[in-house]
This record gives C-alpha cells, structure tokens and sequence, in this order.
C-alpha cells in the first residue's frame, strides 16, 4: 500500500511536470501545432512508473498542456496518443532490460524510437480524421487534402520525437539516483507498477 501511495504522488508530478515542460518552450509549426520538450517527460513516464501509470502520467499532463495553451482541439487526441506512446516506451523498456544487459541509455534510446514513431503516426493519423471532420465531408479531395496537412507536420514532429528521446537520455541517469525509482524501472519489480484502487 505505502509503495502504491508513492507511486500515485509520483505519477501526478510526472503528469504536472509533464504538462509544464510541454508549455515551457513552445515553437510554433505550419500544422498549427508546436514543438517542445515535454515529450521526454512522456518517456520517462513510462519507463519509471510502468505501463499503466504511465498512460496516465503522461496522457493527463499533456493533455493538460494542450488545453492550458488553448489548443483544445487536440487535448483527446493528445491524451491517447501520449499514453501510448509512454506504453510503448514502457513495455519496451522493460522487456529489454530482461533481454538485454546493457547501458540503461541504449535501452532508453531503442525503447524510445518506437515510442516516438507511435508519436508521429498518431498526429498523423489525427490530423487526416481532424481535417475530414471539420470539412464536414468525406470524398477524395478531403482525404488528400487531409493526408497533405498531416504528412507537413511529420517533419516537426520528428524534431519533436528526437528531442524527447535525448533529453530523456540525459535526465534518465539523474532520477535512477532515487531508490524508488530504481525500483520501479526494475523488471523484476512491476508487480508493485499498480495504481491503488480509487
């Protein structure tokens, strides 16, 4: 239980620190999105706090971001595509780690591309079925219309995706000092990855 306790408070700073890092430095792009570092936070949700806990962590703080900065319209979107992302990350991370002695680092990078490239097909995706929506039509010219806006943002989100996994490469080394977080990115300790009852 007291395991549990931590887990949750340390899953809500995630999910806050999350959030501020996606509205700290916001480069605007073409596809009326931004660029930011939050995304590092997003893997490191997942790798840490597990599968679970980390869809949560990440998906809420993000989606916090997005509608704190007024862009309301991808706060779902946004919810369920970084919890996955931080899932993946999470599952990855861990079955690896079993596999693979290896430095935590390279780990994290070979968790984290595949977490991003989730990242970057799923705005892609998003921003197909966001421009058929608002043109209230769905027929030939929409969808090309659609996949021309999604496919110009894929750039700025490999920038994006990038950045994520080398900042979270950085901080990664810092937070395993914590014993608890030692712990939890231990894959002989995901059963304690459970989120207390509400």
């Amino acid at each position: 239980m007291k395991m549990n306790i931590k887990l949750l408070v340390t899953a809500a700073l995630m999910a806050a620190f999350t959030c501020v890092a996606t509205m700290s430095i916001r480069i605007p792009t073409p596809t009326l999105g931004y660029i930011h570092p939050g995304d590092c936070l997003v893997l490191l949700s997942g790798v840490i706090l597990g599968p679970v806990a980390g869809f949560l962590s990440a998906g809420i703080g993000s989606m916090f971001a997005d509608i704190l900065s007024g862009y309301m319209i991808y706060a779902i979107p946004t919810l369920i595509i970084k919890g996955v992302t931080a899932c993946i990350a999470s599952l990855l991370f861990s079955r690896m780690k079993r596999l693979w002695k290896t430095r935590q680092a390279l780990l994290f990078i070979a968790a984290g591309i595949p977490a991003e490239l989730n990242m970057i097909l799923g705005y892609f995706l998003n921003k197909v079925v966001q421009t058929m929506f608002l043109a209230g039509a769905c027929n030939g010219e929409i969808l090309a219309a659609g996949i021309a806006s999604a496919l110009s943002g894929i750039f700025t989100n490999c920038i994006q995706g990038v950045t994520g996994v080398l900042l979270g490469v950085l901080l990664l080394p810092v937070l395993s000092q914590i014993p608890d977080v030692r712990l939890w990115m231990n894959p002989d300790g995901l059963k304690e990855k459970r989120m207390p009852p509400l």
